[in-house]
């Protein structure tokens, strides 16, 4: 299977509520319909879940609204588009402070390059994913990062060489407590 680029159109965080939503089985099986087809028509999905469309409708109104739909994404086989790499990078900054972290973060999130970010906790403060066109255009990111002195420290490169697995649909059954 190709690596799947994800494009996401995120709702605004104007809209999100502070407080969680409880949600029963039909909102679940909602989600999980969605995470596997994004694409579908309302009338289709609320066919899949066994609704009438209204309150299909209203459900999905209200999880989009909670901020628990976070946006609608497309798979995108980017192997069949252009030459590119995959490169995840453990990073560890300087020091660890807050201005430090703040600065660090702000300039990851401005490459394009950088298509995932996650903080950590444990021996590295930061896993990135680095999608780029070759080798060459990895390391021109890297060096201006370094050169930025946003203060990485330290950073091990992993290059991938043959994607298994890439951003599938979460596991909400086991995630919520079902088999």
């Amino acid at each position: 299977m190709p690596p799947i680029v994800t494009i996401d159109k995120p709702f605004p965080l104007s809209e999100r509520p502070a407080m969680p939503i409880a949600l029963d089985d039909r909102d679940i099986r909602i989600l999980a319909v969605l995470s596997r087809e994004g694409r579908l028509s309302k009338a289709e999905l609320a066919r899949r879940v066994n609704l009438s469309a209204t309150p299909c409708w209203e459900r999905l109104n209200r999880m989009e609204k909670a901020g628990i739909i976070e946006g609608y994404h497309a798979g995108i086989a980017l192997k069949r588009i252009a030459p590119h790499v995959v490169v995840f990078v453990m990073a560890e900054l300087e020091r660890h402070q807050s201005g430090t972290f703040d600065t660090f973060e702000r300039r990851v999130l401005a490459c394009e390059e950088v298509t995932g970010c996650w903080a950590l906790g444990g021996g590295f403060d930061y896993l990135l994913q680095v999608t780029t066109r070759d080798i060459d255009s990895y390391q021109r990111l890297i060096d201006s990062l370094l050169e930025a002195r946003i203060g990485l420290a330290r950073y091990y490169t992993y290059i991938v060489t043959k994607p298994l697995r890439s951003g599938g649909p979460p596991p909400l059954d086991l995630l919520l407590g079902g088999s």
